[in-house]
């Protein structure tokens, strides 16, 4: 059994512990308010949007085609994975990693793949491996719709010019604080909507109905990548404030371990002495 002071000072750091990972809970908890009122109060719109554009462009002829929906044979692939750029956040940026890793080995296995890391965890973990194209991890300091926007119309330019085929969003999708939804989502080009042949047209356009098309499709693009971010940075806070809680509780039960362990060798070091005495004093009267 380790002695008194050594017990000690596991207590002690158990506490330390205990009390940096509950400070970090409640500045998690106070930053995931805000970033959950923020998608919360996004999402109605960028769905709409997007249901807007579904039903617009379901409505015209087959052989109208946008730059951003033309479909090619798929030789070079592009993955923005979204991180964070801090840790403690349990797997949360391990299962982007892991997503990412096996679009890499097995979706897109034989193509030529680069990526652009949107967080610096993601960064370092595909950085040595000679695939990360761009690092914008310093997204972060000012996460703003007009600096995604810029991102976007990046990853529309690589498309439109022909650097790559296909471009893939991979990001944690934030439902509440302990559960992120790792998500895939086809970003360039634009999918084609199946089921809506039938659309219902009571308007009357102006300008153009393809006008209006091509306008809205380069916004929808943004909002998408601003959402997904947006998500990301939701369920960064949610999976560290699960994480620090988890920590919590478990200093708490190693330092209350501990504490019972302290007391018991502290009973039996008093035990001992006091059979010392004793028997020091027998041994006198003898």
């Amino acid at each position: 059994m380790a002695n008194l002071k050594e017990i000690r000072n596991r207590i002690s750091s158990v506490s330390s512990t205990m009390q940096i990972t509950s400070a970090m809970k409640m500045v998690s908890a106070a930053k995931l308010k805000k970033a959950q009122d923020a998608i919360t109060a996004m999402r109605p719109y960028a769905d709409k949007l997007t249901e807007l554009l579904q039903n617009l462009s379901a409505t015209l002829d087959s052989d109208t085609g946008s730059q951003y929906s033309e479909q090619r044979e798929v030789n070079n692939v592009l993955i923005v994975s979204i991180s964070s750029n801090r840790g403690l956040a349990g797997a949360f940026n391990s299962n982007i990693i892991k997503r990412t890793q096996h679009l890499i080995d097995n979706v897109y296995s034989g193509k030529n793949v680069s990526v652009i890391a949107i967080g610096k965890k993601i960064n370092d973990a595909f950085s040595k491996k000679d695939v990360v194209i761009e690092n914008c991890s310093e997204l972060y300091d000012d996460l703003t719709f007009d600096n995604v926007a810029n991102i976007a119309e990046k990853l529309m330019d690589k498309f439109v010019t022909g650097e790559f085929d296909k471009i893939e969003i991979v990001y944690n999708k934030f439902k509440n604080a302990a559960t992120q939804i790792i998500m895939t989502e086809q970003f360039l080009p634009i999918a084609k909507i199946e089921g809506k042949t039938n659309v219902s047209v009571d308007y009357i356009f102006e300008p153009t109905k393809i006008e209006i098309v091509e306008a809205l499709i380069p916004k929808s693009l943004k909002t998408q990548l601003y959402k997904g971010i947006r998500d990301s940075f939701a369920s960064e806070h949610g999976a560290r404030m699960t994480a620090m809680h988890k920590a919590t509780d478990n200093a708490t039960e190693l330092r209350d371990q501990l504490k019972l362990t302290y007391n018991k060798a502290r009973q039996a070091a008093i035990t001992n002495e006091i059979l010392e005495i004793v028997g020091g004093a027998e041994a006198l009267n003898n």
